[in-house]
């Protein structure tokens, strides 16, 4: 039996969360409801100006990790950060919610722990402010080859590709993963991330184990409407999942479609829902569940996410499993 069930790798950021009306959004020049990516300077500005402020350790995959974690899962998480004052703060949170934070904090070099701005409207819509600083610098270096061949899951962030040596490192601890037995998936991330590297994702989907993505995501990785790209998915993906806002979650495996309804949620705050949802996949991947039921895990998680302030889970997961009748 391997140490871990699933490492994630990704882009180590210090979520800071503050709640905020459409007015305080047009005063600072934010746009509702995307990801922005944004200089030093600007996130020093943004920072300052956020009161009653939560910090807590984020970043896509760490929070799908995190999620793991909770239902009992033996995680760790491969990230980059600055031995500063935020960067201590997120290994030591993320080792402490059980987590392994794989790697430690670098002392050399310029670029600051990153950090994300998330103004929660009222509606539950987030404004995220994304300065990537040290994490976007992980690179083959930064990779634990015993870890990832003790694994049975490795999870990548497709943002790690906007980097060549983030590419490289996606890359290789996907090979360490499956020669080792495991099997390696991704995150498509957003429809620009697919868009911006097309080409890769496509052929890389077509080698690993399980690929998730939203929608907008598959529409941009294949430049068509989705029908036709679920269809292309089949096809070349050997496990695909699409989660729909508002409609149900798809599942492909091969000649094999499920299809997983949602039940409709009003959000507290939608932040991290995605990477909720894919806790709960992966939770039911890991214990050889029928695609129907991680689906459904998935699902279940990421109500769960959007019911509260914040990304992490703030309830025992196998609880609300149990209540569904899944476990």
């Amino acid at each position: 039996m391997k140490t871990y069930a699933a490492v994630g790798l990704g882009n180590a950021i210090v979520d800071v969360l503050t709640q905020s009306d459409d007015t305080f959004l047009e005063m600072m020049g934010i746009e509702k409801g995307i990801m922005q990516l944004i200089e030093r300077d600007r996130a020093e500005l943004l920072y300052s100006a956020m009161q009653g402020r939560v910090q807590v350790p984020g970043g896509s995959v760490a929070n799908t990790m995190a999620g793991l974690g909770n239902l009992g899962l033996n995680t760790a998480f491969v990230g980059r950060v600055h031995d500063d004052i935020l960067g201590r703060f997120y290994a030591d949170a993320m080792n402490e919610m059980g987590t392994d934070f794989v790697n430690s904090p670098v002392a050399a070099g310029d670029l600051p722990t990153s950090r994300c701005m998330i103004f929660v409207s009222p509606d539950g819509e987030r404004s995220m402010n994304t300065y990537l600083g040290i994490s976007s610098e992980l690179g083959p270096d930064d990779l634990n080859k015993a870890v990832l061949e003790d694994c049975d899951l490795t999870y990548l962030e497709g943002y790690l590709y906007d980097k060549p040596k983030g590419k490289a490192a996606l890359e290789e601890a996907a090979r360490l993963c499956q020669a080792a037995g495991g099997r390696a998936g991704i995150a498509l991330s957003d429809p620009f991330c697919a868009d911006r590297h097309r080409g890769d994702f496509q052929r890389i989907a077509r080698q690993l184990d399980y690929v998730l993505g939203n929608e907008h995501e598959w529409m941009s990785l294949y430049q068509c409407d989705l029908e036709n790209a679920l269809q292309r998915a089949a096809r070349e993906v050997k496990l695909a999942v699409c989660t729909r806002g508002g409609g149900d979650v798809v599942l492909l495996r091969g000649d094999e479609r499920v299809e997983v309804p949602v039940n409709p949620v009003t959000p507290v705050d939608a932040t991290g829902a995605g990477d909720a949802f894919a806790a709960g996949f992966l939770f039911g991947l890991w214990n050889g569940r029928s695609l129907q039921d991680c689906g459904r895990m998935g699902c279940v998680v990421a109500a769960e996410a959007i019911s509260h302030f914040g990304a992490r889970p703030e309830t025992d997961l196998q609880e609300l499993f149990t209540r569904e009748g899944l476990i």
